[in-house]
């Protein structure tokens, strides 16, 4: 299943998301409270805004699993801040783009409904019925047929049959994972999309499959030169449900080789789907987060969610230099103690209540973000009992101040319960 999982979420990664048309930008606006609402933009012809409020993402369906930490973080639009580091690394891949192919020629989109349909997210992309990444252990059910969407290439059909030939999309996009620095259940990608006409591939007298791939790659050799500066390249043979041949770019920074993106030609059944059998394309997709760490040198994923003026001064819009050359990086400010806990327990004999995604959700809606890391270090088997035995460590850390034991003990004791009554365990 793990082995799976990651083969889905490096495809996923690549996956990043579409909508119809442009329109105008909304000012967002939240409260701090669990009954609050969330303005933000529909993927929809209108172009008025659309209100999310708790009960449209937390239902009363048997298969609803978003919590409240998660409906917490819908509407931030951490991409759309033009001093935050994401919204750096957005406007740096827009203008490169711009500089390439023309200002405005590649339409951006980053406004798209977070709340799709399952055959949007799933189908509409290719993704098998079966597949492990369908799972509300992989992804947020609102209910049976809509989710929170795993990737922005959720709304891409829609886009296409709208009519757009060039275009970026950046958006937020949710899924059930682990909890350590680079993981984060909310996180933001960025994906280009470009349709080919017949004409243009007869004009040249170069196979559409050979064109589109050739111009896919030089444009990603471009922007990765763009982010990374002069770096060494290579490209590596992938697997994504959405398109074949499918590609991952590798480049070699900092002493070791980072995987950049995902892209590949796009698979014709989604074209043919569109209206658009006569034509051909290439997709890429990429995390925002992933990049930032890197080039701002931010060292732990929860840092782009603080408004702890200490972090969010550092960065101003306009400052990204290609490779980081003469660009100010991220200075840490003190970092607090961590507290450790220790959980140990009996897995439950039947059912599946219990994994280690699900152990994380209860430990994310406890704790929010002053919980850093969840990890298995123990595990045995009692063949007298026919139980399996986990221990999971738990380190709490703020990012911001020092924690107090009393607090964290509340914490731990809300976990323990939680884990008790959601996942089935019998603690030890």
């Amino acid at each position: 299943h793990r082995a799976s999982t990651m083969a889905m979420s490096s495809a996923l990664r690549m996956a990043s998301g579409c909508g119809l048309r442009a329109m105008p930008s909304t000012r967002v606006r939240f409260a701090t409270t669990s009954s609050r609402t969330v303005n933000v933009r529909a993927a929809v012809v209108n172009a008025e805004p659309v209100v999310v409020k708790r009960e449209d993402v937390i239902t009363s369906s048997p298969a609803n699993n978003v919590t409240d930490h998660i409906f917490e973080k819908i509407g931030y639009n951490l991409h759309k801040r033009a001093d935050h580091p994401l919204g750096i690394i957005k406007a740096a891949i827009a203008e490169y783009f711009d500089d390439k192919f023309g200002a405005g020629v590649f339409s951006q989109f980053d406004d798209q409904y977070p709340i799709v349909t399952a055959f949007a997210n799933f189908d509409s992309v290719l993704v098998p019925p079966d597949h492990v990444s369908r799972s509300p252990n992989d992804t947020y059910y609102v209910d049976s047929d809509t989710v929170l969407r795993c990737h922005t290439s959720a709304h891409q059909l829609e886009m296409l049959k709208g009519g757009a030939t060039k275009f970026l999309v950046t958006g937020d996009v949710y899924r059930r994972d682990s909890i350590d620095a680079t993981h984060f259940p909310v996180f933001h990608q960025m994906e280009g999309v470009r349709i080919f006409d017949a004409e243009e591939w007869e004009s040249t007298g170069v196979d559409p499959i050979v064109l589109a791939q050739g111009e896919l790659k030089d444009t990603l050799e471009g922007l990765a030169r763009h982010l990374f500066g002069e770096v060494e390249m290579r490209w590596v043979d992938a697997y994504f449900p959405f398109t074949e041949p499918s590609m991952e770019l590798e480049i070699f920074f900092k002493g070791e080789w980072l995987e950049v993106l995902g892209c590949g030609v796009m698979e014709m059944k989604i074209l043919e789907e569109a209206g658009l059998g006569d034509k051909r394309a290439w997709a890429f997709g990429l995390g925002l987060e992933r990049l930032a760490m890197v080039l701002f040198d931010v060292p732990d994923i929860r840092l782009f969610w603080s408004d702890d003026k200490r972090f969010t001064k550092q960065f101003k819009e306009g400052m990204f230099r290609a490779g980081g050359a003469g660009m100010t990086k991220f200075k840490s400010y003190s970092k607090y103690p961590p507290c450790l806990k220790d959980v140990s327990f009996w897995l439950p004999k039947e059912g599946n209540s219990f994994t280690e995604n699900n152990l994380c959700e209860v430990v994310r809606n406890v704790a929010g973000t002053l919980v850093e890391e969840v990890k298995l270090i123990d595990e045995f088997e009692n063949p007298k009992k026919g139980l399996t035995s986990n221990c999971f460590r738990i380190v709490y850390r703020s990012m911001e101040r020092s924690l107090t034991d009393e607090e964290i003990n509340a914490l731990q004791d809300q976990v323990r319960a939680d884990m008790v009554s959601k996942l089935g365990v019998e603690l030890r």
